[in-house]
């Protein structure tokens, strides 16, 4: 490999960059036009404009992105996360190309993506999964007659889950028998408008379980090792918002288990490259299959702070035939991530857009922004509205958590919505500081919704004016009402952020 494409857009497009620039590869991003001024475009060797408008247009254009890797000499093809990523004929495609692909199998990304045929994978290799029954009728009728006749034996309340799901498209909670008819005819809706597979399945709904993720790595030696787990058990509408590691409840043992699990579930299917196996772990210690990924995970910087193994990096010298270069697993202190993202929590977390008018990232030993945007940006309806990932490393889980505290009060952005402040007011839920979450906590303490307490500062409404009238240049550093100290820079944004996030 010399010459890395990444086929990919905003903050995992740079993450991905940075690890090929900093390994020594060429690399090639691939943009649309309304990306044409982003961060990524610029950090690539080469640059080259997609054609067309639209995501379908555009990044999810196989025919005219394997157009690129071989006009521009690119032996190798990233996908990230989302878009191609798990799309195992894309994985094919570049395989028949003769170009390397830097993920699984095109098998691996079928078996794992169809989520009937992990569950019947997983319980061939030994692994755990939730109780339930797979549904393999896919006429309307048939099905619903058969998810009927499973959830008599699975028992309410229950989860109807769709095969080809993800991000919670085609999953309804069923509570009683009455409710059923609803919730097939809607999951089976919205699986097939996201999907294009109306399949849906039945597991039993395992409430207060937490959400815990083992990252596995497997090399084209034979070796598969994992490095230790992952807590994302705070979730909106199973969206992950605040994910740590280690597991704040986990014990050595158990993580023994959970990881000859994970370790299983990758051999049963012959995996290569980074992965992650996810977990439901419940109260008493049970822990049950829930899905695997077969690509790089956004949270996968936390991993990386306790582990000190750069994954991205462990991607490419695997994809090189190369055998990964970490050995045991060595977790050192705790780590912290939470989802910085351009929306309107006081109002339903609906989307927000805007320009970037200041954009001011917290400093510091112990804190790292991995994001795609910068001062000057604007940020539009076209994309996921996520601005950045915030993660932080300390000794300690208390001491993370203050660390995190400390960065969101000092983050700054100006000139759109963002979700600071009830990233902030999550940092102080007791469960949160007690390391006591699970997957129902933001329902449970917000159950109609989030809202903040209003702020009647006239100093501080003048300085964020200040902010968005000095700060506006375009891809400018903001020095509105900074004074010198022997220290550096005192900015009125540390407090300003408290109030005007």
């Amino acid at each position: 490999m010399s010459t890395v494409l990444v086929a990919n857009r905003g903050e995992i497009a740079c993450r991905i960059l940075r690890a090929c620039n900093e390994a020594g590869y060429s690399s090639i991003a691939i943009y649309a036009a309304n990306d044409a001024d982003s961060l990524f475009v610029e950090l690539a060797t080469t640059s080259v404009k997609l054609e067309g408008e639209s995501i379908a247009e555009t990044y999810l254009n196989q025919k005219q992105i394997l157009e690129i890797a071989t006009k521009y000499g690119a032996d190798a093809i990233h996908p990230g996360f989302g878009f191609l990523s798990e799309r195992a004929g894309f994985a094919q495609a570049v395989i028949d190309l003769g170009i390397s692909w830097i993920g699984p199998s095109p098998r691996a990304i079928e078996m794992m993506g169809d989520k009937m045929t992990a569950r019947i994978t997983m319980k061939a290799a030994g692994v755990p999964v939730i109780p339930g029954e797979e549904i393999e009728q896919e006429d309307e009728h048939e099905a619903l007659m058969a998810i009927k006749d499973a959830s008599r034996r699975v028992g309410f309340p229950l989860l109807l889950k769709a095969s080809s799901g993800g991000g919670g498209k085609g999953m309804r909670v069923v509570n009683s028998p009455e409710e059923l008819d609803d919730a097939v005819n809607g999951a089976r809706r919205e699986a097939i408008a996201a999907f294009g597979d109306g399949r849906v399945y039945v597991e039993r709904l395992l409430s207060g379980s937490k959400h815990v993720e083992i990252q596995i790595l497997a090399d084209k030696q034979g070796r598969v090792i994992h490095l230790g787990e992952r807590e994302c058990s705070v979730q909106r509408r199973h969206q992950k918002v605040f994910e740590e590691a280690p597991c704040p409840t986990m014990t050595p043992e158990l993580r023994e288990r959970m990881g000859k699990a994970a370790i299983l579930a990758a051999q049963a299917v012959d995996y290569e490259g980074a992965g992650t196996v996810e977990f439901l772990l419940a109260s008493n210690g049970e822990f049950f299959f829930l899905e695997m990924n077969t690509r790089i995970q956004v949270e996968h910087p936390v991993t990386e702070m306790v582990t000190g193994v750069d994954i991205v990096r462990e991607q490419l010298r695997i994809a090189e035939g190369e055998p990964m270069s970490c050995g045991e697993l060595n977790m050192r202190g705790h780590s912290i991530e939470v989802r910085l993202y351009a929306e309107d929590a006081a109002n339903n977390f609906l989307p927000a857009i805007g320009p970037l008018v200041v954009f001011k990232p917290p400093e510091g030993p112990g804190v790292r922004l991995d994001t795609g945007v910068r001062q000057g940006d604007e940020v539009t309806p076209n994309y996921d509205p996520m601005l950045a990932k915030l993660v932080v490393w300390a000794p300690t889980r208390n001491e993370a958590l203050q660390r995190m505290r400390r960065a969101l009060e000092d983050f700054v952005v100006l000139g759109t919505t963002t979700n600071i402040r009830f990233l902030r007011e999550l940092c102080d839920q007791e469960d949160v500081v007690n390391g006591t979450t699970d997957t129902t906590l933001i329902d449970r303490v917000w159950p109609d919704g989030w809202s903040p307490e209003i702020s009647n500062s006239l100093t501080e409404a003048a300085l964020m004016i200040a902010g968005i009238s000095e700060g506006s240049g375009k891809h400018r550093k903001s020095n509105v009402g900074t004074e010198s100290t022997d220290n550096g820079p005192m900015s009125p944004f540390s407090t300003l952020s408290r109030r005007f996030p």
